[in-house]
């Protein structure tokens, strides 16, 4: 009896997988031929739980992945750097005080914090970081400064974007670069009502502006065009008229932006700044030797949230900007070389390490940002596979968005390229890993894609 209950159980497993299998080979047919699939790419991969293949279409070949990127970068920096690692951001002097008067430079420096003065954690707001800063100065008996502020921004190296990423997408907040010294995310907003702006989240430094903005529309067609060091911003393209919309927009130059917001805050406090504000790039630029931090006068050392916030955060909101300064962090970590192709080539050599394929893996970026990732849907399932045996999968999973039909999952979005990549159960308990990925769609493709996925339910 039980043989037979064995053999049944066994043929009815065999069964269900069959009509699956056989239901994602119709729906893909269906979308490979669509009249707006004719020139378009697919890579479509999924298992069960254990690995075991369920379907596939293409899932060896390479294709742009957009934001799915980001599984890959975000379960590396957890298992290399741990959970538990934190950035830090510290303030010393050169010099000495005397009667309250420092005769000598003060200096902000960090490793390249990419949550320093963001929004989005309790405790670690903009506030938070100048009352921590205001009270170090005031408890090391500095009521005058004689020198200089001085923000070190040279932990990384001088190339603060990854190549490959399009000119559009550099002076938009999502294409925010990085640097030694980040602040507020590197992000800033404007409130623009029809083509007028009204008021910034604050005044960017030294930047004059160039508008070519149309009013015109219902929805923000607008691109924000600024360059790292740059003093000349545009802004082109449509907003509605007579609405008040608010874009965002990458910093030209944040460790100035955080040096000029401490001069300010110092000056409220009735801590006299004698001189002025200078980073140690813009010594740099002008053939002079920048300055070393003085590690003998810290002041203060301040933590970064840990790793697990960042990484949910990095996922759920899918924040470029965190991809990106990871990427730097693994190479100088790993490799002890800050460069983007030095924190590329270790992303590369850490998934090959765990069986992927190289030729499946060729990533540009530690985003997706770039459209020279080439990446394909089974590496990107064995990648999901292989973080789902590791004690830090928890963390890793809560940061994956659980979608509008049920599935917890990432998903990617680039000029004609879609993707998702996640973990789904579906009604009768059976668990799923996949991913799916269009490139050069004619249409968004995600009407398409959601019916495919929906089979999974």
């Amino acid at each position: 009896m039980k043989k037979t209950l064995a053999v049944l159980t066994l043929s009815t497993q065999i069964f269900f997988a069959q009509n699956i299998t056989q239901k994602l080979e119709n729906a893909t047919k269906d979308l490979m031929n669509s009249s707006a699939a004719v020139s378009s790419n697919l890579s479509f991969y999924v298992s069960d739980e254990n690995g075991n293949l369920i379907y596939e279409f293409q899932g060896n070949k390479g294709l742009s992945t957009a934001s799915t990127q980001k599984i890959f970068t975000a379960a590396a920096a957890l298992e290399t750097l741990g959970k538990d690692f934190t950035y830090k951001t510290t303030s010393g002097y050169s010099g000495n005080i005397s009667g309250g008067n420092l005769n000598g430079n003060l200096f902000i420096s960090s490793t390249g914090d990419p949550t320093l003065g963001s929004w989005r954690y309790n405790g670690y707001k903009p506030e938070n970081f100048k009352k921590k800063l205001i009270e170090a100065v005031k408890i090391s008996g500095i009521t005058k400064i004689s020198g200089d502020l001085i923000i070190d921004d040279s932990y990384f190296d001088h190339q603060t974007i990854p190549g490959g990423w399009p000119w559009d997408d550099l002076g938009n907040y999502y294409g925010a670069g990085v640097w030694g010294v980040n602040w507020r995310e590197n992000q800033f907003d404007i409130h623009i009502n029809g083509t007028d702006f009204k008021s910034f989240s604050y005044p960017l430094e030294g930047v004059k502006w160039l508008n070519d903005l149309k009013a015109a529309g219902n929805s923000d067609q607008s691109l924000i065009f600024t360059a790292p060091h740059s003093d000349v911003a545009l802004i082109n393209g449509t907003l509605p008229a007579g609405k008040t919309m608010t874009v965002s927009g990458s910093t030209p130059n944040p460790p100035l932006q955080l040096g000029i917001e401490v001069q300010k805050w110092l000056k409220e406090s009735g801590i006299e700044l004698s001189g002025k504000v200078i980073t140690n790039s813009q010594l740099e630029i002008e053939g002079k030797k920048p300055l070393d931090f003085p590690k003998n006068n810290i002041i203060l050392t301040y933590e970064s949230p840990t790793l697990d916030k960042i990484i949910y955060w990095f996922l759920r909101k899918s924040v470029n900007l965190y991809g990106e300064n990871l990427i730097k962090t693994l190479g100088k970590e790993k490799k002890g070389n800050p460069s983007f192709k030095s924190g590329i080539a270790y992303l590369k050599e850490f998934w090959k390490s765990k069986g992927i394929n190289g030729n499946m893996i060729n990533f540009a970026d530690g985003s997706g940002l770039s459209p020279q990732n080439y990446v394909s849907a089974k590496a990107e399932v064995q990648a999901l596979l292989y973080a789902k045996k590791q004690s830090w999968f928890e963390t890793y999973y809560d940061g994956f968005p659980t979608q509008e039909n049920g599935m917890k999952m990432k998903s990617g979005t680039m000029r004609d390229t879609k993707s998702y990549a996640g973990y789904h159960a579906s009604k009768d308990g059976k668990k799923y890993v996949y991913s799916i990925i269009i490139n050069n769609y004619q249409g968004s493709g995600s009407t398409q894609l959601q019916k495919i996925l929906t089979i999974l339910k």
